[in-house]
């Protein structure tokens, strides 16, 4: 069934067609004429209604950073996207069961994880860029080398050799902002990939306790655990992913 025939059948649609009718009608307008009006309101909210969500499924949802290839990062969001497929794959077999439709009903959720995590190992790929231009070895050798001449300098130049090694102190707080900020960030990347997996692996349990004579007692406790640590992972990427943002913002 198409998207237009869909709306058509919109009760809001047929409505307003009605009260368009009706109101036609009312000012005296030919039955004939009523009706022509009616259906015409009705087509065009159909019509608009059918473009306007045809519009917003060909949005593409918000991308961040391209992911490095080869990277740390990849690989812990390949773990993530495996986990989701097989999550997708199980919670698809358990629609229309009685309390594993409730795990199928995660689906989204477990979407917007693999989502941030994308996002995330896009930030972590920008920060290994950022990390790769710095030679840390030139940095200490300049610094020391300043440091000596220092040592020994006239009052005249003393002034020039103290900028200088602010510069170099300043260029080593920024690598160590941004390693700080990659190192977070991968560990979150860790975490994420695994708790999804973990999800897969509940998901079964949770499968096999409901299938089994008493089991269903015990499957939605189960399920209301995995259920609200699902929620607490997929928030907390979300502060992870703000606070990155604020990190390596201007």
């Amino acid at each position: 069934m198409s998207r237009f025939t869909e709306e058509l059948r919109d009760p809001w649609a047929l409505l307003l067609g009605a009260t368009a009718a009706g109101a036609a009608w009312a000012v005296d307008v030919h039955p004939a004429g009523a009706a022509v009006a009616g259906v015409a309101v009705w087509l065009t909210k159909a019509f608009a209604s059918a473009w306007q969500s045809t519009g917003d499924e060909s949005r593409p949802e918000p991308q961040g950073p391209p992911v490095a290839r080869g990277s740390a990062e990849e690989a812990w969001l390949r773990r993530a996207e495996r986990a989701a497929g097989s999550f997708a794959d199980l919670a698809g077999s358990m629609r229309g069961q009685i309390l594993l439709d409730r795990i199928a009903d995660m689906r989204p959720q477990v979407d917007d994880t693999v989502g941030t995590l994308r996002r995330l190992a896009g930030h972590a790929s920008v920060t290994g860029s950022a990390l790769a231009r710095f030679d840390l070895r030139f940095l200490d050798q300049e610094r020391a080398r300043l440091t000596q001449a220092r040592r020994t300098a006239r009052q005249e130049v003393a002034g020039e050799l103290d900028r200088s090694i602010a510069a170099l102190d300043a260029q080593r707080e920024v690598y160590g902002r941004l390693s700080g900020a990659r190192e977070r960030v991968l560990a979150r990347l860790e975490s994420g990939a695994i708790s999804l997996e973990g999800l897969v692996a509940r998901a079964v349990e949770i499968s096999a306790m409901t299938a089994t004579s008493g089991g269903a007692d015990g499957g939605g406790q189960a399920l209301h655990d995995l259920t609200t640590e699902l929620e607490l992972t997929r928030q907390s990427l979300h502060e992870v992913e703000e606070a990155t943002r604020r990190d390596l913002g201007p």
